[in-house]
């Protein structure tokens, strides 16, 4: 542990584009475990070193260290931590020092929780930070040592706005755009929603560097973050089924098992649960109940399907053909994402009636219905657009709920149907927050 330590202190760290951070966090008002998580090269690493960047400005850096315990020198043992605090005091200064230890990927070590909870309460002096690729770093799931001594923040690819930023493109006070840099944020639109936000893959220029990264990504998920740490016996039918959640607008158990079934790799219903759980903790994947006042039926109907980035729509579901209405509604869904992840009273649903007539969500506060979202990328097709509407003034009328939103390629302005106004947006645009 102390040849790392040191290494570290040479290696420093390199110098990144800012990205936005909860303001609790910078800089810390009060003293807490912070804990990143999210999917695997969502940007957790990234956010650390810009945090250690802004920390160097004001302390010194033999006061800042950073470990990441996937490094293959580190033994997967106990011994491995507890022998952590006691190095870096030898090294560095003296237990009264003032130090701040970011710890990634800390969760692949074992009783990490038990130690982190001694430790944090023993040595007032140090400030910890941690991350991890598994939803057991939560807030939902956080160990029992850890409640009330951490708080989490979900980390997810780029946004919109800082895919932008990352490629250099500044945005215009109240988009007073001309007409040559919105035809740009159009053409960068394209480029994220096919390849999605990983920030290695934006700043990868070459195409197929971009496609291989992306598949890479999805083939360590499969090995690493579920294969290895939930000791998965078959990790070509984990892959063969995650592939078929990424040909599929629903998550259906029964129908997953038969399509594997028919392609002569027979799978029991209870493995695909569990494989369908694995891949929601390590936040590759995300599950939308339809809307029911009901728990019951919000459990039995089938639950819509998203996942942590577009690319691995596009380049690891074999898809045959870009369909940018699938493309748009995964869009969305990953910015509400983020709006719950920040606001834990939101909860994202979707509706449909017995007619499947269907909105694409339903956000709701509390308990009130806030809004009703439709995503219709293609407004030229009039039964298409005949078809989404209808369906969201019965949403409307049933869920009483007069906030209507469709979000779509072109389209902006209002539209009054009987007592009901609808407002439009194009995709851009409300993924800029404007």
């Amino acid at each position: 542990m102390e040849v790392l330590l040191k290494e570290w202190q040479e290696l420093w760290t390199p110098k990144v584009i800012e990205r936005e951070l909860p303001e609790e966090v910078k800089p810390r008002k009060i003293r807490k475990i912070i804990a990143f998580v999210g999917v695997r090269r969502a940007g957790k690493t990234y956010l650390f070193f810009q945090l250690i960047n802004n920390l160097a400005k004001t302390h010194s850096r033999e006061s800042i260290f950073y470990i990441n315990f996937e490094d293959e020198r580190i033994e997967r043992r106990k011994e491995a931590l507890t022998s952590l605090i006691p190095a870096l005091i030898k090294l560095y200064g003296d237990g009264n020092k003032k130090y701040s230890l970011f710890l990634d990927e800390i969760q692949v070590m074992p009783d990490w929780s038990t130690w982190l909870r001694r430790v944090y309460d023993t040595y007032r002096n140090i400030d910890f930070f941690i991350s991890g690729s598994n939803a057991k770093l939560s807030s939902k799931e956080i160990p029992t040592e850890l409640r009330g001594r951490a708080l989490d923040y979900e980390i997810f690819p780029l946004d919109f706005k800082e895919f932008l930023k990352m490629r250099g493109l500044e945005l215009e006070e109240n988009f007073e755009h001309t007409e040559r840099k919105l035809s740009l944020i159009k053409k960068n639109l394209d480029e994220y929603l096919e390849y999605g936000g990983f920030p290695e893959v934006v700043l990868e220029d070459s195409l197929l560097l971009k496609r291989r990264i992306i598949q890479n990504y999805f083939k360590t998920i499969i090995n690493l973050d579920i294969g290895e740490r939930y000791r998965v016996k078959k990790p070509d039918l984990l892959a063969d089924f995650l592939k078929i959640l990424l040909n599929s607008t629903y998550c259906s158990i029964n129908k997953s098992v038969n399509i594997l079934k028919s392609q002569g790799k027979p799978a029991g219903k209870e493995t695909i649960i569990n494989y369908a759980h694995y891949a929601q903790e390590v936040y590759f994947c995300f599950f939308v109940p339809i809307f029911s006042y009901k728990i019951k039926d919000r459990e039995q109907y089938p639950k819509k399907v998203f996942f942590a980035d577009n690319g691995f729509i596009n380049f690891v579901g074999g898809r045959l053909s870009k369909n940018f209405g699938r493309l748009y509604e995964s869009s969305v869904f990953l910015r509400l994402r983020r709006t719950q992840a920040k606001d834990p009273s939101t909860d994202i649903y979707y509706w449909k009636n017995l007619q499947q007539e269907e909105v694409d969500f339903v956000i709701k506060e509390g308990l009130k219905i806030k809004q009703l979202i439709q995503v219709c990328y293609d407004m030229g097709d009039y039964d298409a657009k005949k078809r989404e509407i209808k369906a969201l003034l019965k949403a409307s009328k049933e869920l009483k709920c007069n906030n209507l939103l469709v979000i779509t390629e072109e389209k902006e302005g209002e539209e009054k149907i009987g007592n009901k106004k609808i407002k439009y947006i194009p995709l851009w645009k409300w993924l800029l927050g404007r």
